[in-house]
């Protein structure tokens, strides 16, 4: 078998359940939803098929670090044909940046098409340490990602000093969701951030990307999944020289908060179709167990308590207690990466 066959029968394969997929769902609007997620799964079932094996072959040349870029693009590129659903970036100037810690807002398991522009090349991610002995281990060990175990406290924090060295030695950049689980309402709003990243950041002296997906309840959501342009925003990066652990706490409030304004300004299109409630205050924005120092950091914005209007969430999200260096249990996903096992 010539090797363009071995590339393209496959491709054959895939093209013919989706081609029924989509014509089922044009007929029949009450499947609609559900022939979008099976499309959306297959196209990811689909690039992860063949992902270990482009993982083993890029390692083997000395690219472990760009396996996840390559990745993820290639599902974008699929994804984004097959669904119909494109991503439009505001500032993508700053994602030249290296090596840097890139923060953003976790929704639900669309987030995966929303990084695949996104993801700048020499990058990881953060995993809990389970996953290298699951089947999507050798994946994650051969792209380079950096492993926490969350149940103890104290390998973790020596884990993320570790990532921190490696990032600096080796000029990569670290990707992560700093809500720790997924969170998609009506109106645009963020969960408390977990610290793991701050610290890791603070401590290696590498500046944190913030990065911003509109909130997308307008086009997916319990019951309906649509199309169209996402917008997405990249802020200007985060300096975090000088900064001490002590600082983390209050970095942790202040990027949330440039996150959260952003949320809001650019989730047009959401905002137009549930027009927000009455205002009520928004809760702490640490994740709770921290009595660490909050000392206004240089060069950043003061934050200020923000106001929001009640939350119909219509896809619930795991929380689990918090700790110092964000190293939570969670049954459901971690920091640095996406679980796709149910749509959420």
């Amino acid at each position: 078998m010539s090797l363009l066959s071995w590339i393209v029968r496959p491709l054959a394969y895939i093209s013919v359940p989706v081609f029924v997929l989509k014509t089922v769902a044009a007929v029949s609007p009450s499947g609609r939803y559900y022939v979008r997620i099976g499309m959306y799964v297959c196209s990811l079932t689909f690039i992860a098929t063949w992902g270990a094996a482009i993982a083993a072959c890029m390692a083997s040349i000395g690219r472990r670090f760009d396996v996840n870029v390559v990745i993820a693009r290639s599902f974008y590129l699929l994804a984004s044909a097959v669904m119909d659903i494109t991503v439009e970036i505001e500032g993508a100037e700053h994602l030249t940046t290296r090596p840097a810690v890139l923060m953003l807002n976790h929704q639900s398991f669309l987030d995966i098409l929303v990084i695949g522009p996104l993801i700048p090349p020499r990058s990881s991610i953060m995993a809990k340490s389970s996953i290298r002995y699951t089947p999507l281990g050798p994946f994650m060990i051969l792209s380079g990602a950096i492993f926490v175990d969350r149940g103890n406290n104290a390998r973790a924090v020596r884990s993320l000093k570790a990532a921190g060295e490696r990032m600096k030695a080796k000029r990569t950049s670290l990707w992560m969701f700093p809500e720790g689980t997924r969170h998609l309402a009506a109106t645009p709003d963020l969960l408390p951030f977990k610290k793991g990243g701050f610290h890791l950041a603070v401590q290696a002296g590498i500046p944190i990307i913030p990065i911003v997906c509109e909130n997308y309840f307008w086009l997916y959501r319990k019951g309906f999944f649509g199309k169209g342009v996402l917008k997405v925003k990249v802020l200007p990066p985060v300096d975090t020289t000088g900064m001490t652990a002590a600082d983390a706490s209050t970095l942790a409030v202040t990027v949330r908060q440039q996150m959260l304004d952003t949320l809001r300004e650019i989730s047009t299109k959401t905002n137009a179709m549930f027009p927000p409630a009455a205002d009520t205050k928004i809760p702490p924005t640490v994740s709770a167990g921290s009595t660490e120092s909050t000392t206004e950091i240089n060069a950043s914005p003061k934050v200020v308590p923000s106001n929001a209007p009640p939350v119909d969430e219509l896809v619930t999200s795991k929380r689990s207690g918090g700790s110092e260096h964000g190293t939570e249990t969670s049954t459901e996903e971690d920091e640095g990466m996406v679980l796709v096992g149910r749509p959420a």
